[in-house]
């Protein structure tokens, strides 16, 4: 009993292992083509006509400062409108938007997720007597550089229908959580958007910063995401349908990011459920995609599966803890015992994931100083992804709760707190 035990636990502890190590290896090799600085589009005259959409539940405090940015952009006003959608709102968000001068666009129906706020908008303004070229969509903590616009409009004439932007942080060195956002979405940028655009593949739908064709969102009825994360969702919508997601650097869009593990919890299980909840729908139409060849399908699919790859490497983890027990000597380094692999495995992973932060913080020309903190913390931050999408896994988070946003402050002002985080133009 006990060798066929030791059979099939060392069965499951290499299948686990070389699936882990080659789809660790995919993203490394992807990661590779970061290196090569994108090339940005020609400046060109303004033609397109922009709809901003900014779907907004009780933000009242930072709504003002993000309609500000929009109204002062170094491109026409009148070729674009900014459009706030106040929902479930409790404070004055809907007064204070219409206040800094934007349109403000009442949701008169039950919304749950940002992607029915979106396709509400979208249903209304499509029937509107004016008509645009493209949708952008903020999130309402958002500040944008005066240069976003012209930038996709650049893309836009340029042949993008889908496009995202460069999305930075407003408040990275605030606490130990907001500085390890930072160096998440830092990381995203440059590992994966960049490189995946280099590559001929598709950046990601990040959220918030982005632009999309009128036309593509009325061929498809409006904005029609089922799961809770309505980004990566139409990600993997314009996957199967063949669309490429451009990406444009050079349009910034600067976000407020959580300041407490607490809320970091709370959002990031937001996250892993939508993943799982498009791993569930996707998985199988992206795999016929892919097998037919297409390659925008199959990087798709690699993204969603990180939820399973997860599990298999605790697969691993757990089958070599069998091992131990059984008095099995079996690992990395045979001659040792499960102690000192898991401490030699925690220290690798500590290396390369503070090597990755430094790497993402240097590439983006941020603050090395004041971001070595964050560096440190950025290994338990990524760790804490575990518990995040086992417990999901087993319970969907389902219900939207907002992260309450606070930094009241304007573009000129993120200027001046400090120069190293600065409006610049990437790439």
């Amino acid at each position: 009993m006990k060798e066929i035990l030791t059979q099939l636990l060392t069965f499951l502890v290499w299948t686990c292992s070389l699936i882990t190590t080659a789809y660790t290896a995919y993203f490394l090799l992807t990661a590779l083509f970061s290196l090569k600085k994108p090339r940005g589009h020609l400046s060109q005259k303004p033609t397109a006509r922009f709809a901003v959409l900014i779907a907004a539940r009780n933000e009242e405090a930072v709504i003002g400062g993000l309609v500000e940015s929009l109204l002062a952009q170094n491109y026409p006003q009148e070729l674009y409108d900014v459009i706030v959608i106040p929902n479930n709102c409790t404070d004055g968000t809907a007064l204070a938007a219409a206040k800094a001068g934007a349109t403000v666009l009442d949701c008169t129906v039950p919304t749950s997720t940002k992607g029915e706020v979106l396709d509400f908008a979208l249903g209304r303004i499509f029937r509107w007597e004016k008509k645009y070229d493209a949708i952008c969509v903020f999130d309402a903590d958002n500040l944008v550089h005066p240069d976003f616009l012209q930038r996709m409009n650049d893309a836009w004439l340029a042949g993008a229908r889908v496009a995202q932007g460069y999305r930075d942080s407003k408040n990275p060195t605030d606490t130990l959580i907001s500085g390890c956002y930072s160096i998440y979405y830092w990381m995203v940028n440059l590992f994966y958007s960049q490189a995946r655009f280099t590559l001929g593949l598709n950046a990601i739908i990040n959220g918030s910063g982005f632009m999309v064709s009128a036309k593509l969102l009325q061929r498809q009825g409006g904005w029609k995401t089922a799961t809770i994360t309505e980004d990566i969702e139409f990600s993997a919508l314009c996957a199967l349908r063949g669309e490429r997601i451009w990406w444009v650097p050079q349009a910034v869009t600067f976000d407020e990011q959580p300041l407490t593990f607490a809320q970091s919890w709370k959002q990031r299980k937001r996250w892993s459920t939508g993943m799982i909840q498009c791993m569930e729908r996707y998985t199988l139409p992206l795999l016929a995609r892919a097998v037919r060849g297409s390659r925008l399908s199959l990087d798709s699919l690699m993204f969603f599966l990180f939820p399973v790859i997860q599990i298999l490497g605790l697969t691993a983890v757990g089958s070599s803890f069998l091992f131990d027990l059984l008095g099995v000597r079996y690992g990395l380094f045979p001659c040792t015992d499960l102690f000192y692999q898991i401490f030699f495995a925690a220290n690798l992973s500590f290396f390369t994931t503070f090597l990755g932060a430094l790497l993402a913080v240097l590439i983006n020309r941020k603050p090395v100083r004041k971001m070595l903190p964050a560096m440190a913390w950025y290994w338990i931050f990524v760790m804490s992804w575990i518990p995040i999408n086992l417990a999901c896994l087993v319970k969907k988070s389902t219900v939207w709760e907002a992260i309450p946003h606070t930094k009241a402050i304007r573009l000129f002002q993120l200027k001046q707190a400090d120069p190293g985080f600065q409006a610049t133009i990437h790439g």
